[in-house]
């Protein structure tokens, strides 16, 4: 259009002309420009046609609701800078409209890779590069992120031969991760490179967890975190430094939940769900227990208020007047049971370091089945043709591979167990550990084998009680009660079943209404000799191998975790042990 008029229209004269391709459509995302149009105003005129008593916009629909939204914002009526096209001419109306909205293609990424980069190197800020291109502060920083990839990856990314999810997932790797992900994806690797969620998954070894699950502040956290521009959250760089802050603020919660009155705490072995059918309201002033669900990705949830369906038909069996109900508290308080069993663990661990035959077989175990302390995945094999699949599932190599998983599933399954094979691991850090393992004798590579279970052995499970079983293991030389111990233990009944255990009936039956601390003082003096023969190897039932309940009848943890398993290490008639 040859020689418009130009001229500044109130904006409340203008409306979004039915020649207009868009028009009648629902308000477009002004978020991007809004920004610019804060601070500049608008660059580009408005295309307008004179239509009744108002002018109607051919071309600029967004940049005429950026201005309506600055002018709600400001409460005032801004003049418009437009172009005036002929009325009559509605052809050229229609065909402005179209090109307006058609045949402006967008700058690819890294085109404005490009131009921001070499703003930013010139001095300008991250806001002012936003303000120029008329886009958000993240958007900015987004496409910054792209200066800290290999300039390898860069050229594949403009050559549009990496997915815009795998080039987001690499603004998270280091530059050694870039390095091997390039080779990973060169014609000459064997392997192919993991792309989307996989490079992801593959970049943070498989366990990202985003600062969003942070029940701690984030702010007193030690640990890096590792910046992620294109998701709502930061990512923990070291899990295990993730899980010592959580697990640090979760035992605050629960000494504030136990302070608050809540009969006992339990948190749930992480990954494991809370079935709510499983359970049955109770509130705190009936003896209801707050039970925490921890995930593997660090979500942390309080349940407040139920009992397990077990302990409810218990109770209800004690209120109908069997007078069991006393029977079926337990002996321990939640602090007192994670004491005994963490304390039992530690035993059994350290037992599996005498003997590296024991935990070979056990970490065997842990190999195929695996625990909430290993996880091991199968390898899948993974390649750009298919033909390659094909090739390999036909392959001698394949077929002998599968007929020993074969043999071992029937070996397994003839002693009653159905064999699902797992593997997870780095290329080269396992064959790194193999490599140093060669260079050893057998007897080293065991006791390291022993080493590496007893890191790996899950606390307050039957496990660590099969265990403490077939070592023989003398909880003695392990384990004697301390002060720690004695301050966990409240229960005046149990103190006096322990009192009656270390001394006699009668005189614990004398001091039955003495207090806790009292019935503890004399168990103290009766463990040391004050006044009488001391009895130093004395060890209540729970330390005990197999343990035993301090109250007979009473629920017991150590106790009821080896009665699940104690038929399984039972000898025949006449075995020899």
């Amino acid at each position: 259009m040859a020689n418009p008029i130009q001229k500044s229209i109130p904006l409340d004269q203008l409306k979004v002309s039915r020649l207009n391709m868009r028009h009648g459509r629902k308000a477009p995302d002004i978020s991007d420009m809004l920004p610019s149009v804060r601070a500049s105003g608008i660059r580009q005129p408005l295309l307008v046609r004179k239509e009744g008593k108002a002018y109607g916009i051919v071309a600029g629909r967004r940049r005429f609701f950026a201005l309506k939204a600055l002018a709600k914002e400001t409460s005032t009526t801004p003049m418009v800078p437009c172009a005036i096209m002929p009325e009559t001419d509605a052809a050229s109306a229609i065909e402005a409209s179209l090109i307006e909205n058609t045949a402006r293609a967008d700058a690819t990424e890294m085109e404005l890779y490009s131009s921001m980069k070499a703003l930013h190197e010139k001095g300008r800020t991250v806001e002012e590069i936003a303000t120029h291109f008329g886009v958000t502060d993240l958007k900015v920083k987004r496409i910054l992120a792209l200066a800290n990839l290999d300039e390898g990856i860069r050229k594949l990314y403009a050559a549009d031969e990496i997915d815009p999810h795998t080039i987001r997932a690499l603004t998270l790797a280091t530059l050694d991760q870039q390095t091997e992900w390039l080779r990973l994806f060169s014609d000459d690797s064997d392997e192919r490179a993991p792309t989307g969620r996989a490079c992801r998954a593959w970049i943070t070894g498989g366990s990202a967890i985003t600062t969003d699950k942070a029940i701690f502040d984030l702010e007193s956290y030690d640990g890096e975190i590792i910046a992620d521009l294109f998701g709502d959250h930061g990512v923990f760089a070291d899990p295990e430094d993730f899980w010592h802050a959580q697990s640090k603020s979760l035992s605050y919660i629960i000494e504030d939940m136990r302070n608050e009155g809540w009969r006992d705490v339990v948190v749930m072995e992480r990954g494991q769900y809370f079935s709510s059918w499983e359970y049955e309201k109770r509130p705190k002033a009936k003896g209801g227990l707050v039970f925490i669900e921890v995930r593997h990705d660090g979500t942390v949830t309080l349940h407040e208020g139920y009992i397990t369906q077990a302990e409810a038909r218990k109770s209800k069996a004690g209120a109908k007047g069997d007078g069991k109900a006393e029977m079926n508290k337990p002996d321990m308080s939640g602090p007192l049971t994670d004491y005994i069993m963490l304390h039992r663990h530690g035993a059994a661990s350290a037992s599996l370091l005498k003997h590296p035959g024991i935990a070979l077989r056990l970490a065997v175990v842990h190999m195929l089945i695996g625990s909430t302390l290993w996880r091991i995945d199968p390898h899948q094999p993974t390649t750009r043709k298919e033909s390659t699949l094909e090739s390999l599932a036909g392959s001698r190599a394949e077929t002998e591979m599968q007929a020993a998983r074969d043999a071992a599933a029937e070996t397994l399954k003839g002693a009653g167990y159905e064999y699902t094979a797992r593997r997870i691991g780095d290329t080269h850090g396992l064959c790194a550990l193999f490599a140093a393992l060669l260079n050893l004798e057998d007897d080293k590579v065991l006791q390291m084998l022993a080493l590496a279970m007893a890191d790996t052995l899950e606390a307050g499970t039957s496990t660590a009680e099969a265990v403490l079983h077939v070592c023989g293991t003398d909880l003695a030389e392990y384990w004697a009660p301390e002060d720690s111990f004695f301050e966990l233990v409240r229960d005046k009944a149990v103190i006096n079943a322990l009192l009656a255990d270390v001394a006699s009936p009668s005189l614990a039956a004398s001091m039955v209404t003495d207090t806790g601390k009292v019935q503890k003082a004399a168990i103290e003096n009766r463990i040391a000799g004050v006044g009488c023969e001391a009895h130093s190897d004395w060890r209540p039932g729970w330390m005990q191998v197999p343990a035993k309940p301090v109250l007979e009848g009473r629920p017991s943890a150590p106790h009821a975790a080896w009665q699940r398993v104690t038929a399984l290490f039972a000898l025949a008639e006449g075995e020899p042990e």
